[in-house]
């Protein structure tokens, strides 16, 4: 009995270890006014975010109305819904194109008849690389839209193939302009599951509102029917119905009106572009000396085309220390 009195006194001397989480209480304590600044904080800078937003809208340009169309001939759309001005558009001289007379004739008379609101079709150049199918675009643009009756009503679209998807908010944007456009998108293909041409054969064709009476559509490509080879002949092997995959997809191209086909050039074709750039930039050479040197280029690149003619005349003009005026 007398050692009970012995057993209670180490419990009462523990005591105070056990009031040792006082003193967190009281931090926890002194942190709980801390807790409802965190809201305020984020508030005021969802506020701030805001503004700056606003200021941002508020400066960035709106190319939608007539007065900034008027500014340029030509732009680039941006899918986020800008127009952005484009003060000089990089374009060779039409007279300059070698070897394409056909197709530069064809295209020029459409975009003439679309240009005065005649009836006109969306237009698909395909073919070989280098051969002028964007130049001519680019070229034909600035013929027509310097004619007379036309007097810079035409404007040039340029659309990434990227955002084909925003195609229809363009088509949106522009539909009551008194413009007329020309919507441009270089290099056009799809690849794989794309599912994006949808939205371009929708404005094409078959969309509920259709393309607008003011516009259309130019585009070029390697491919004919803007698909891969190998696409279109595994639609055909692993399909369950191999016409109905095929079609889909190939009929994209049949939208296009106007096919334009570019083909490799002649000897004699790509000589006369070397010789049309050198006459042009005032670039002297000995004839014999410049075919001579001319076909070498072409060997040693293993191709005859119109980029190509263009490459050497950069070269020849460097080394001849001779400045392209008007480039």
């Amino acid at each position: 009995m007398s050692k009970k009195p012995g057993k209670t006194a180490p419990r009462s001397a523990s005591k105070p270890i056990a009031k040792r989480p006082a003193p967190k209480s009281r931090a926890t304590a002194a942190k709980r006014p801390r807790a409802a600044k965190p809201p305020a904080l984020e508030m005021r800078i969802a506020l701030a975010l805001e503004a700056i937003a606003a200021g941002m809208a508020a400066a960035s340009p709106k190319f939608s109305n007539a007065d900034s169309l008027a500014s340029a001939d030509a732009f680039v759309w941006h899918p986020d819904g800008r127009l952005a001005p484009v003060p000089k558009v990089s374009r060779v001289d039409i007279e300059l194109l070698q070897g394409i007379d056909r197709m530069r004739d064809t295209l020029i008379e459409n975009t003439e008849r679309f240009a005065t609101g005649l009836p006109a079709n969306n237009a698909l150049l395909w073919g070989a690389r280098g051969m002028g199918k964007s130049s001519l675009v680019k070229a034909a643009h600035a013929r027509v839209n310097a004619m007379k009756k036309v007097s810079g009503r035409l404007k040039l679209v340029e659309i990434h193939r990227e955002d084909i998807e925003s195609l229809p908010a363009l088509m949106a944007q522009i539909r009551a302009s008194d413009f007329y456009f020309i919507v441009f998108c270089d290099d056009l293909s799809f690849d794989g599951n794309d599912a994006s041409y949808k939205s371009l054969m929708a404005v094409l064709e078959g969309g509920i509102e259709g393309r607008p009476d003011n516009v259309i559509l130019y585009a070029t490509s390697n491919r004919r029917h803007l698909l891969a080879r190998e696409m279109v002949e595994n639609e055909r092997s692993t399909a369950i119905n191999p016409g109905e995959a095929v079609e889909e997809k190939v009929s994209l191209s049949d939208r296009f009106g106007l096919w334009l086909g570019f083909h490799k050039c002649s000897q004699d074709e790509y000589l006369d572009m070397v010789r049309g750039y050198c006459g042009h930039y005032g670039i002297k050479l000995d004839a014999d000396e410049l075919q001579r040197e001319a076909l070498e280029w072409s060997t040693t690149r293993g191709s005859r085309s119109g980029r190509v003619a263009w490459q050497f005349t950069q070269e020849l003009a460097g080394r001849l220390g001779v400045k392209l005026a008007g480039k």
